[in-house]
């Protein structure tokens, strides 16, 4: 019997130097990443019409007291919670984009593509025509928890899918299409049956904004980010185990069903919160993970961190962007990242058409 080939000490060396030039490679890129997304965050702070200058923006989060109210309220009351919430948006969709294309090994998934977002936007609007209260929590609480609800049930139908007999990437694309187009529909409904202030909200959900966020709904999207995102993290090894098939990944001992449900709770709980604080903003989810994957490739340990930051530097260059194509009227960030992501959706129809 042959003795078991193994590397020879030189060998050995280049491949172990060809990882550590990887591995720097890649940690690079996610800190270049961090620089790009503090330079966009800057800019998006700065701009605006009220034509503040960058000393006085500094001097204006370091020194509140040195400012006149006026001043100070545009600050902190508006600049800081519009960017601040199209960061942690921008990051929370494209972390569930990345970790929904993961678990159902679709290079299409993402919240919005499948219907997620829409379902949460259908949850929302059911809560704001019909009034929904929850006791002891405040009344926008309800319009969160129905978005979670009905975000939850669309992933576990679209996992229902996935499991049926016969059902490939082309059942599951058709039926997240199918998902959008029948939430919408019924969103359009209640429109129809909404009263004119309520109208106002629903239109709100359709367009996707950050204009109406403040400093409670950062808090609570950033401590639901702050919680989940760990997770996500830790289950990245099981996740690229998964990437290789599910054959392969019960090999490594990864509990292949129990890993789908804790990704689609989080995918769910952060996707719907998004969705209920700023509306249905679309194609973040999916074009962020594949920048992401371009950039530090397919390992999940950095491509779930990589996805998170690229979704939150796209959503805030969309939120830059939208101040300046109309001259004195802020542009709904919701159209700005579709106007951008339908052109990327569609070469990625194309460079994968013949498996779909």
């Amino acid at each position: 019997m042959n003795a078991p080939a193994t590397l020879a000490p030189s060998a050995f060396e280049s491949v172990a130097a060809d990882y550590r030039r990887l591995l720097l490679r890649r940690l690079s890129i996610i800190g270049l990443l961090v620089i790009a997304l503090i330079a966009a965050f800057a800019v998006d702070v700065a701009s605006g019409p009220s034509g503040l200058s960058i000393g006085t923006l500094v001097a204006g989060i370091f020194h509140p007291s040195h400012l006149d109210r006026v001043t100070a309220a545009i600050i902190w009351n508006v600049r800081l919670p519009y960017a601040l919430m199209a960061l942690l948006v921008g990051a929370s969709l494209s972390l569930c984009g990345a970790e929904m294309q993961a678990i159902l090994d679709n290079p299409l998934a993402s919240p919005f593509t499948l219907g997620v977002s829409s379902a949460a936007a259908l949850g929302a609007s059911l809560a704001i025509v019909f009034g929904f209260a929850l006791p002891w929590l405040p009344a926008n609480a309800a319009v969160t928890v129905c978005a979670f609800i009905c975000a939850f049930a669309s992933v576990l139908l679209l996992q229902f899918m996935s499991r049926l007999r016969g059902a490939g990437v082309e059942t599951l694309v058709l039926f997240g299409i199918a998902l959008v187009f029948s939430c919408n529909a019924i969103v359009a409904l209640l429109q129809l049956i909404a009263t004119e202030d309520v109208l106002q909200q629903l239109i709100f959900w359709t367009l996707g904004s950050v204009a109406r966020a403040d400093w409670q709904k950062v808090g609570i999207l950033a401590l639901i980010l702050a919680l989940l995102a760990p997770f996500s993290f830790m289950a990245a090894p099981a996740l690229t185990a998964l990437r290789l098939g599910e054959d392969r990944a019960r090999s490594f001992g990864v509990d292949v069903r129990r890993l789908r449900f804790l990704s689609l709770f989080r995918i769910s709980l952060l996707s719907a919160t998004a969705v209920a604080f700023v509306g249905t903003i679309g194609f973040i989810g999916l074009v962020g993970p594949h920048i992401a994957r371009l950039l530090v490739g397919e390992d999940q340990r950095y491509l779930l961190p990589a996805s998170a930051l690229t979704g939150a530097l796209l959503l805030s260059l969309s939120s830059i962007a939208s101040k300046f194509i109309m001259p004195g009227v802020i542009v709904p960030v919701g159209i700005v990242t579709a106007l951008v992501g339908v052109p990327i959706f569609v070469l990625l129809v194309f460079k994968r058409g013949r498996r779909l």
